[in-house]
């Protein structure tokens, strides 16, 4: 008996205890409601819709500063100071390929075997701006997967003195590229003497780019000997 007692008081207490709590929820939005009319004076609610609330779906965040970072990093890639004259192919296209690759390659390049599957055009940009147009399209086309490009430079015959300013500055930015295995002057419909058709070296596989470094390393053992 004594327990049963001692549960109706407990059960009377907290039934006491959220009357109060609701009274006290009550009084509470009583006074906001008041306080919110005199400040506001009357309101009228709209009416409902029948529309669903649905939350519109946040856009994705877009990474600026990573992307200016690799601009940067992309032009600090390609120097204007590296003088590529002793890499090139001795013939009057100043042609150039990769020590581990055959002559048959520019030779290809140069009849067309390969599929052009993008293009640059940096014809009428200054030198700063096409050093970063170019790199980024390199990157480009590197996750693209492709293997063949065409670089658009331009004759010079805009140019003070008609000398063609982009033409030796593109050459020596390609050559610096590690991903860059050839290039040979366009054809004649492809652009001639205003174009290059760039080899891209794609997905290599660990032997061929353990090669590539062997290569590289003994063409600069050369240079510096």
């Amino acid at each position: 008996m004594k327990e049963a007692q001692a549960r109706r008081e407990a059960e009377e207490r907290a039934a006491e205890l959220a009357r109060q709590q609701e009274e006290a929820r009550r009084r509470e939005q009583a006074l906001f409601l008041h306080t919110l009319r005199e400040t506001l004076g009357t309101v009228t609610p709209m009416p409902p819709t029948g529309l669903a609330d649905l939350a519109r779906p946040r856009p994705a965040p877009e990474p600026l500063q990573r992307e200016r970072d690799d601009r940067l990093v992309l032009k600090a890639s390609l120097s204007d100071e590296f003088d590529p004259e002793t890499l090139m192919e001795t013939d009057d296209q100043l042609s150039f390929r990769r020590l581990e690759l055959g002559p048959d390659v520019l030779k290809k390049l140069r009849l067309g075997r390969w599929t052009v599957q993008g293009q640059i055009d940096l014809h009428g940009l200054t030198r700063d701006h096409a050093r970063e147009a170019l790199a980024q399209f390199l990157a480009d086309a590197g996750k693209r997967g492709w293997r063949c490009v065409r670089v658009v430079h331009g004759k010079g015959l805009g140019s003070p003195g008609r000398e063609p300013v982009l033409k030796g500055k593109v050459r020596s930015w390609l050559v610096q590229r590690q991903e860059v295995l050839a290039f040979t002057q366009a054809r004649g419909p492809d652009g001639g003497a205003g174009a290059l058709i760039v080899l891209l070296a794609g997905s290599l596989g660990r032997a061929q780019r353990q090669q590539r470094r062997r290569a590289e390393a003994a063409r600069g053992e050369r240079a510096s000997g």
